[in-house]
């Protein structure tokens, strides 16, 4: 991976965490009394966002002499990612990061940066996040829950096995889906959903459960998918977002000086990870094109039969969003 931009230059510097390490109070210990916060994390060590995470923690820590020291546990090492959420949630873990559009069962809100062809630049995909963001922080706090910061992932693609020209090509192939709008999409191509989390996709790839998704550079990067699957079209279908959340009964039992270090480390996170997302973009494309991979746009067929899924997709999504989705949305194209 390239080296980092230099704003928060340490933000990337590489840091090792025992992956099977026990949480420190044990995961049945209150979050709220924890000085030591344990983070989960679904991503490897190496993926950008978890990178970002562990600097975040250690500018925590260091910045609070060590009264707040949290921990990072890549790869799902600690608790597997579909788990990450609802561990949060019930305090196990007091603090943690989860692709918000794997919620959409939660609340319709959290996958709106999922709705294909919605935002598809860096650029549409703060403006929807700065659009979104308060009605996210409702439905957070309606769970018990507080957003810290937020970071995307490059557009999406189509990974395929085979040569894609239309959508008439994704008939019955195995699709890998992580959220309700990638199992919707999937139907609609006519493929077969299968729901699968990042860290299994390897092993998934290579044993034909999957056949095809719609994901980043990053994900493929970091899977070495160019050993399994030979076609990635750029689509930027969409830019999802890992959030990363904490416990409002730890929140509330931190200081308020320890809270405003949080808060301004944060904020420095998110601000950093949007750069290097942005950053890493085009690079990823070049290390799947570099080891074999066909890297393409899509073809005009396929550019607007997605289009049009995309049209309707957003109808269903704020169908189901309701009278807050709708104030979203409006407050999105405002912008």
């Amino acid at each position: 991976m390239p080296h980092a931009t230099t704003s928060r230059r340490s933000l990337f510097r590489a840091a090792t965490f025992g992956a099977a390490a026990a949480l420190t109070l044990g995961l049945g210990a209150p979050a709220a009394q924890a000085e030591t916060w344990d983070m989960p994390m679904a991503y490897a060590a190496s993926n950008y966002h978890s990178e970002n995470n562990t600097a975040f923690a250690e500018a925590v820590t260091e910045r609070t002499g060590g009264a707040l020291e949290i921990k990072t546990h890549a790869g799902g090492s600690l608790v597997p990612g579909g788990e990450i959420f609802g561990a949060v949630r019930r305090g196990i873990a007091p603090i943690g990061e989860r692709l918000m559009s794997a919620l959409g069962n939660e609340h319709p809100i959290f996958e709106i940066d999922a709705v294909p062809f919605l935002a598809t630049s860096f650029e549409d995909a703060r403006k929807l996040y700065e659009a979104s963001k308060p009605a996210t922080e409702e439905v957070l706090a309606d769970k018990g829950l507080k957003l810290l910061y937020a970071v995307p992932w490059p557009p999406q693609g189509l990974y395929a096995v085979k040569p894609i020209e239309s959508i008439s090509d994704m008939e019955g192939l195995k699709f890998r889906a992580y959220n309700p709008a990638t199992s919707q999409l999937a139907e609609m191509m006519g493929a077969i959903p299968t729901s699968i989390e990042t860290a299994e996709l390897s092993q998934a790839f290579a044993t034909g459960v999957a056949e095809s998704m719609i994901s980043s550079g990053s994900t493929g990067y970091d899977r070495k998918i160019w050993e399994f699957v030979d076609y990635w079209y750029d689509v930027q279908a969409w830019l999802p977002k890992n959030m990363v959340i904490v416990n409002q009964d730890a929140w509330d039992a931190l200081d308020e000086e320890t809270q405003a270090i949080v808060l301004d480390e944060a904020a420095k996170a998110e601000a950093a990870g949007w750069e290097e997302a942005q950053r890493l973009a085009d690079w990823y494309k070049e290390q799947l094109a570099a080891n074999g991979m066909t890297v393409a746009p899509p073809s005009d067929t396929l550019k607007s039969e997605f289009q049009d899924l995309g049209a309707k997709m957003t109808e269903d999504w704020t169908e189901r969003a309701g009278e807050m989705g709708a104030e979203v949305l409006e407050s999105y194209e405002s912008m």
